[in-house]
């Protein structure tokens, strides 16, 4: 059911005015589809509350819950036909009523870790895009026939919207930058094997997927209470500069159990490296942090490599952000490993003697669907130099694309052969001491595979040519004198 409701949603925000992308689809079912849940919620520990004998605060004033503005109904639950705004009654609610009000929770909240807050930040960055009040009803009217009642629906309603995140990056333009392939997410998190108790961070979070998969990953270790609070609060932290991508993550998250994100919507880059002390380090980080040229110059002062290349600003935030004996996968372009700028250079030295670089996973090419370029995981630890650097090229033995994505069978291999850096025709190791000192070289350079015959040298070619002419000529003459 859940699945032909999202269906029909879509089918009227393809004819909304609005709404004219993927990403307006996710953007705009993400903020009904909260404030359903919150309301879901809401009902839920008010009628605990009453069983329990105590009285219960409710979020929002009455006339902004869900279930008077959204969805009214009579006592016996069909629709009260009387209170349900329509039309442009309905826009103009939300528009200057609504939303103004759901925003001003940002300055009224006690603390940026509670509910309150996020409610305030999401409708800080979100607008309806709903012109149509007709086709807003409606779809209000099916968002209200979702329930996130148990654990299954919540887990199915995840499900569907991971879907629709993916889909959004498989629509290409900017909406790739929001979903790294998830096969390759629970590959890094199987190899980093991040622990409850730990703290995991992801500092490009987009779409929150290294975040939701971690969830899912350490979620069977619960075993008490104790252990639950602190897997959903004192587990998971992240920063997204980008409006979409922050709403995106917090509901992702939210869907996925964790009631109140420690999602900050902030630029990373601009941390300053000198000022980020042991508080703000991690056990964990998992990331596909941003590549391309950063054009604000005062970020690159905050960083002792300076470029102007975002994803080595990432890299050295994420070094200085690790705890001492913490690990990291972080997916970065492959030219990282071979660029002969200055900062190329100085990075990977800063990695190698910073940190244990134990493993690089070479990508195929169409592993992010839209992007043309090649990508590498580097996982390391921080605290020691490093010294076996184990390779592996992951060749699925297809063509990449849409209707061909990654998926769990094509890692198996490479999950399993991590463990004890096994050898094989698809990895090898390269010891860290036998790296040239003036570039530290770090090429994917498979010593396995066959060799490719060598170029010829353009004059032999053209003696070749000149000599089979001859040859021909003679074979030629000597037909001639036969006839």
């Amino acid at each position: 059911m859940f699945e032909q409701t999202f269906k029909n949603l879509d089918d009227i925000m393809f004819q909304e005015p609005g709404c004219n992308t993927e990403l307006d689809y996710v953007e705009q079912s993400s903020w009904m589809l909260f404030l359903k849940y919150l309301d879901d919620q809401e009902r839920n520990r008010a009628v605990e509350a009453q069983l329990t004998g105590t009285p219960y605060d409710y979020l929002f004033e009455k006339q902004y819950r869900w279930s008077e503005w959204a969805a009214p109904k009579l006592p016996d639950g069909k629709p009260d036909l009387d209170r349900t705004r329509i039309g442009s009654d309905l826009v103009e609610f939300v528009n200057n009523h609504l939303m103004p009000y759901l925003r001003s929770f940002r300055q009224s909240a006690p603390a940026p870790d509670t509910i309150e807050y996020k409610i305030g930040e999401i409708f800080t960055e979100v607008r309806n895009k709903f012109q149509n009040g007709y086709m807003l009803r409606d779809a209000l009217s099916l968002i209200d026939q979702l329930n996130f009642g148990t654990q299954a629906q919540k887990h199915e309603l995840s499900d569907l919207y991971e879907t629709r995140i993916k889909n959004m990056g498989n629509g290409g333009r900017n909406g790739g930058q929001y979903y790294t392939p998830r096969p390759l997410i629970r590959a890094m998190i199987a190899v980093t094997q991040p622990k409850l108790g730990e703290t995991i961070y992801d500092g490009a979070a987009g779409s929150a997927g290294f975040l939701c998969e971690a969830f899912d990953y350490l979620r069977p270790t619960v075993k008490s209470t104790d252990d639950l609070q602190r897997l959903e609060r004192r587990t998971f932290y992240g920063k997204e500069q980008a409006p979409l991508a922050y709403v995106i993550g917090l509901m992702n998250l939210i869907l996925h159990g964790v009631p109140a994100p420690n999602l900050l919507r902030t630029d990373t880059l601009a941390d300053r490296m000198a000022d980020i002390e042991e508080k703000d380090r991690y056990n964990v980080i998992l990331a596909n942090p941003p590549f391309g040229t950063n054009k604000n110059k005062q970020l690159q002062q905050n960083f002792p490599i300076k470029s102007s290349e975002s994803a080595y600003m990432f890299m050295q935030h994420f070094i200085e952000s690790l705890k001492a004996g913490g690990r990291a996968a972080i997916v970065i372009k492959n030219t990282f490993l071979s660029n002969t700028d200055n900062a190329s250079v100085a990075l990977r030295k800063q990695l190698l003697t910073d940190c244990h670089l134990h493993t690089v996973l070479d990508c195929p090419g169409g592993t992010f669907l839209g992007a043309g370029v090649k990508t590498v995981v580097l996982f390391f630890e921080r605290g020691r130099k490093s010294r076996d650097i184990w390779y592996y090229q992951l060749s699925p033995g297809r063509n990449m694309g849409k209707n061909n994505p990654l998926n769990d069978a094509d890692l198996a291999e490479f999950v399993a052969m991590q463990k004890t850096f096994a050898l094989g025709e698809k990895s090898w190791v390269v010891n860290a001491l036998t790296l040239d000192p003036a570039t530290y070289d770090l090429s994917v350079k498979n010593p396995n595979a066959p060799e490719e015959a060598p170029l010829r040298d353009p004059a032999q070619i053209i003696e070749d040519m000149l000599e089979r002419d001859a040859e021909t000529a003679e074979i030629l003459a000597t037909i001639r004198g036969m006839l």
